[in-house]
């Protein structure tokens, strides 16, 4: 019998699917990825085809396999992360999905959250999700397809549809349709699932009309969930990893302990700090989630989403033309001494925490004549930092501890001037690791935790490294003058009076 030497985690993220190699140390030795076509059929709504989000799966599971030189039958298990809130239904005979899949950062169920929200449902919502009433999560989005797609609400209650978000879908495809599961952090995503019991919700399911028939089974993150079907790769390989993306870069950062804290510059940014075994309540608008369930044991974390972060670079680059590559924003903040009064707010897709607004858009202003495509770049930069300052005062204001570091990660956590800027607004260190890969390295270590791969906690904590380290820098005055700034800036962005 071959001796497993390495596990494979898949990446399913928003824009890209990637898929890398991990050896016992948990350095990443070989990397595929894709990108797939974002479909925009009206404003505010987000589309993706799941068929290329198999085909890319696949394809860059096979393709790092290939580069590491490494077979099926020496992968310990496959670890999957994914964009979360995302919604796929498919037909459990064919496994063809019926609608293209509604994105997390869709917002065409607003209206109907806003009347829920009008019906006093949202103190339901929020006791037993740790979730706002929002077009972000999963369970109106569900409702949407099965009230648009002909006859789909009747297949539904019948029985023959299934629901899932990308990784279910994704581990169905992967079983041959052999197994119909999520993990505990993407179900608590939903508005469907109760954190505290830890079970899915009757009265939600019937608030926001969704058929018990059509959810999966929820199982720990750590968890043998079934094996890769005949015919994918060489020899079958246990899938036994699953967290959406946020939870699986926590665990990859290794912020194992309560009062541990990291950040996700992606699409989006992510904040979410550990808080043990507590299910943190929060006054201000953040959300409590499951951080992780190993061996039944549950732990909670306090989470801040902001829907907009690289995602406002990619719009300079693609939308209007003002830098050519993402990179770039680095090298154009430092060409200038500061923002020129510029600020962006990055409200595409409405504003999440603390404001959750879905109606806002985005907004740029201060803009004079003497305002350049640097001032621009360096503004959209800044507006990444302001709002996770936001978040971590928010933590602060709830009565949850101000963390005494923040370990970063994501594509944009690779541009040094960002860094330095969240830990100038924060006043706090910002701890960038030595392999910023960590979302899929989380899913990685889920998974080889589940087959023994690594022993536990204490081994993978010790593979974490820092590989720089942003000390606060700027003067007390300075920062409080650009944050009263972007609290301005802000105020006027909203489609209605903040709480």
């Amino acid at each position: 019998m071959t001796q497993a030497t390495h596990v494979l985690a898949i990446d399913q993220g928003t824009t890209s699917t990637r898929a890398i190699v991990f050896d016992r140390a948990a350095r990443a030795v070989a990397t595929a990825q894709a990108e797939f076509a974002q479909h925009y059929p009206e404003p505010g709504w987000v589309e993706h085809d799941p068929e290329d989000i198999w085909r890319d799966c696949l394809a860059t599971a096979r393709g790092a396999l290939a580069k590491a030189g490494v077979g099926a039958a020496q992968i310990a298990a496959i670890g999957v992360t994914n964009q979360r809130e995302t919604v796929v239904v498919w037909d459990r005979a064919t496994g063809a999905p019926i609608h293209r899949a509604i994105v997390w950062q869709d917002r065409r169920t607003a209206e109907t959250c806003l009347a829920l929200r009008q019906d006093g449902m949202g103190e339901l919502v929020s006791a037993r999700t740790g979730l706002v009433l929002d077009p972000y999560f999963s369970g109106t989005k569900l409702a949407w397809i099965l009230d648009h797609v002909p006859g789909a609400r009747a297949r539904a209650e019948r029985g023959e549809l299934a629901f899932g978000t990308i990784d279910c879908f994704l581990l169905w495809r992967l079983t041959g349709g052999q197994v119909h599961a999520t993990d505990v952090t993407n179900a608590a995503r939903t508005m469907l699932y109760d954190i505290h019991r830890q079970a899915w919700d009757e009265d939600l399911c019937r608030l926001l009309r969704v058929p018990m028939a059509i959810l999966p089974q929820v199982h720990d993150n750590a968890h043998v969930f079934g094996t890769t079907a005949p015919g994918l790769f060489e020899a079958a390989i246990p899938i036994a990893g699953m967290a959406g993306d946020q939870q699986a870069a926590l665990f990859g950062q290794a912020c194992f302990a309560a009062g541990q804290a990291k950040s996700t510059y992606g699409t989006g940014c992510f904040m979410l700090l550990n808080t043990g075994e507590t299910a943190f309540t929060s006054r201000s608008g953040l959300l409590t989630t499951p951080a992780c369930r190993i061996d039944g044991r549950m732990t909670y974390a306090l989470e801040g989403s902001i829907f907009v972060a690289g995602a406002a670079v990619k719009w300079l680059r693609d939308g209007i033309g003002v830098i050519t590559h993402a990179r770039d924003t680095n090298d154009m903040a430092t060409q200038v001494p500061d923002s020129h009064g510029v600020y962006m707010v990055p409200a595409f897709a409405g504003l999440g925490a603390p404001y959750w607004d879905p109606d806002a858009r985005g907004a740029i202003f201060g803009l004079t004549l003497g305002s350049t495509q640097a001032h621009l770049a360096r503004a959209a930069l800044e507006a990444v930092g302001y709002q996770t300052l936001d978040l971590a005062r928010t933590m602060e204001a709830d009565g949850a501890r101000y963390p005494a570091a923040l370990r970063v990660d994501g594509g944009m956590a690779a541009n040094d001037w960002l860094c330095q800027f969240l830990a100038d607004l924060l006043e706090t260190p910002v701890e960038r690791p030595a392999h910023l890969e960590t979302t899929a390295l989380g899913a990685a270590f889920f998974a080889g935790l589940a087959t023994g791969f690594w022993s536990g906690q204490a081994e993978l904590a010790a593979t974490w490294a820092c590989s720089r380290r942003f000390v606060p820098a700027m003067a007390a005055a300075r920062r409080d003058t650009l944050v009263a700034g972007w609290r301005d800036a802000v105020a006027r962005t909203l489609s209605r009076p903040a709480a």
